[in-house]
């Protein structure tokens, strides 16, 4: 029988969804693996009961957010794991024999979650599911992704005297602090919840702290 209520999910359906979901983040790198996954979908849910939003749409949508990274990756990026994700998710949804509503609207959700994308979050649930994306690239958080990230390429440390202008991603000198100037900065402007926004300045204010403090650090003043 299709689940009707849009508030209303067997546990064991969900376990499911959650078991087939995670194979698609095997491969995944270290810095966007399945926990990323579950932080955010830690911080949809709190978004969603700030915000007035569906928590099983965004629940869904949180766990099966990133599944097209892989395929966007075999593609060397011909292909926007977001739209691909959404297409996805449809099917194994349907599966399920979910209600048509509530795979719309995770698909929705998933389909706009993407920093890059042109594709504009218009519901709650999708506006929740984009800021918690986002959040978890901030704070301790995101420093800790930003290392992870350096060193998947192979990037130094810290070089606090480099032009960033003159860098270039997945080389030495995409560490975590050009990771910050260059695209994590620019977060706490682009979100779409009041209670995402006052996350993200919080966040903010602490990275900019750190990289303070890693370059006094860095150069012998601390």
């Amino acid at each position: 029988m299709a689940q009707k209520d849009l508030k209303f999910l067997a546990p064991e359906v969900l376990e499911a969804i959650e078991a087939e979901a995670r194979t698609y983040y095997q491969s995944d790198p270290a810095s966007h693996r399945y926990d990323h996954v579950k932080r955010v979908e830690r911080l949809a849910l709190r978004l969603a009961e700030a915000e007035g939003a569906d928590p099983l749409v965004v629940r869904l949508a949180a766990i099966l957010h990133d599944i097209g990274r892989n395929e966007e990756k075999k593609t060397r990026g011909r292909v926007c794991h977001a739209q691909w994700g959404a297409r996805e998710a449809a099917k194994i949804l349907k599966k399920y024999r979910l209600d048509e509503k509530i795979i719309a609207a995770v698909c929705e959700a998933i389909a706009a979650h993407r920093f890059r994308n042109n594709k504009v979050p218009k519901t709650p649930e999708a506006r929740c599911l984009y800021d918690a994306d986002k959040l978890d690239a901030l704070g301790a958080v995101g420093i800790g992704r930003a290392f992870l990230f350096a060193g998947e390429v192979g990037a130094r440390l810290h070089n606090p005297e480099v032009d960033i202008d003159k860098t270039q991603p997945y080389g030495p000198e995409d560490t975590a602090w050009r990771e910050f100037v260059v695209k994590l900065s620019r977060i706490k402007d682009s979100m779409l919840t009041e209670t995402g926004r006052r996350m993200a300045e919080d966040r903010h204010r602490f990275m900019e702290e750190f990289f303070r403090r890693l370059t006094d650090e860095v150069e012998g003043r601390a």
